[in-house]
């Protein structure tokens, strides 16, 4: 595995001499700097220089902040981007972290916190860099479950090398001590993937607790939300649109993740939304048409929030829908695709919090601890 001893390289988008300045002789001791006042410099360097993360100000002159933010994480998705702003507010706070924000600060701040929120960032990006690689050279989390067992082993290993442990952190019972590596394993894989998981696992939360699930269910709920797509790891580099043929194989990927997470000693709960998220009520779906409560209940909950999530995320190949819209899609589903009891859940749950449910669930990071 492959690691870097070279400082790392921070590229500073400030349109103020002071502030930016400031970021210099502080930054200066620990990184290598390129330093621009507006957005299109900012671009221009990253075409020219290899750059580790952004200290981003959300006012420039000649375009926001948070749009540069969004071609930055378009073009150069592994660049980090902590956003450093006079100018704050709840929502572009919100936007920042919907955008790839790694971290969201107000000035004045804090040195010893930027600091630290930059070598946290960075020493993330080491992981999540070291993951990719790993991810590029091994297929044996998708082997059989002697070879899973074994590639989870090494896994975890050189993991926690990365990721020493402080006395901030221990293992609980209701998680286990490899949880961080598992949402890392996600994002590391790919970033819209590691979005759409932790969405669902908010919208899927969200309904946990109106069906007044006991805490053990909720957590697990929120976990198995979390990696019901963690088969899709097997197949490479996802896409929006498949060819017939890697479609029909692509079904199979709720089995490959149940059996993926064997090894963990996860509950068994865990593996069943892995393994049932695409029965349909109806019993028209996969791997092994299910119908009716014949399909756990968590399982047909996580159906229903991961549908909500895909037609309320704009995709290439379609534009998106509004709340409402999704919920009547769905609602038309119930008997067939969904639980019609739990589909007229969803339109209770999104109507306590609409039309601002997708930007929630975008700014929300709450299932995996320690992140």
């Amino acid at each position: 595995m492959m690691h870097h001893c070279s400082k790392p390289t921070i590229l500073i988008v400030e349109d103020e001499v002071g502030p930016r300045n400031a970021l210099q002789i502080i930054l200066r001791p620990f990184y290598n700097l390129h330093s621009v006042d507006n957005g299109h410099a900012a671009l221009r360097i990253l075409q020219e220089h290899t750059i580790d993360l952004i200290t981003l100000d959300v006012k420039l002159p000649d375009q926001s902040g948070l749009e540069v933010l969004q071609q930055v994480k378009a073009r150069y998705h592994e660049v980090e981007v902590v956003v450093i702003t006079g100018y704050g507010s709840l929502r572009s706070a919100m936007d920042a972290t919907r955008f790839g924000a790694a971290a969201y600060l107000l000035k004045p701040f804090n040195v010893t916190e930027l600091l630290a929120i930059i070598d946290q960032t960075l020493a993330k990006k080491k992981r999540l860099n070291n993951l990719r690689y790993w991810l590029s050279k091994s297929e044996g989390l998708w082997a059989s479950e002697p070879e899973s067992a074994s590639a989870w082993r090494q896994l975890i290993d050189q993991y926690q090398d990365l990721r020493p442990k402080t006395k901030h952190e221990s293992p609980t019972a209701d998680y286990p001590e490899f949880a961080p590596l598992l949402s890392e394993l996600l994002e590391a894989y790919n970033s819209e993937v590691f979005n759409h998981a932790n969405r669902t696992s908010f919208y899927a939360s969200l309904m946990g607790k109106q069906l007044r699930l006991t805490e053990v269910e909720c957590k697990v709920l929120a976990l198995g939300s979390f990696l019901h797509d963690i088969g899709g790891l097997a197949f490479g580099k996802p896409s929006h649109v498949l060819p017939s043929l890697q479609r029909e194989r692509y079904k199979h990927h709720p089995e490959i993740g149940a059996r993926m997470i064997l090894p963990l000693r996860l509950p068994a709960e865990v593996g069943q939304i892995i393994l049932y998220h695409h029965e349909h009520y109806d019993g028209s779906g996969y791997p092994y048409g299910l119908q009716g409560e014949g399909i756990p209940l968590l399982a047909r909950v996580v159906a229903i929030a991961e549908t909500f999530d895909h037609l309320t995320v704009e995709f290439p190949s379609r534009p998106v829908m509004s709340v409402e819209d999704a919920i009547s899609q769905i609602q038309r589903q119930a008997s067939s695709h969904f639980d019609p009891v739990l589909t007229k859940l969803l339109g209770r749950v999104a109507g306590e919090c609409a039309p601002s449910l997708p930007e929630l669930a975008a700014s929300a990071r709450q299932v995996m601890p320690n992140r």
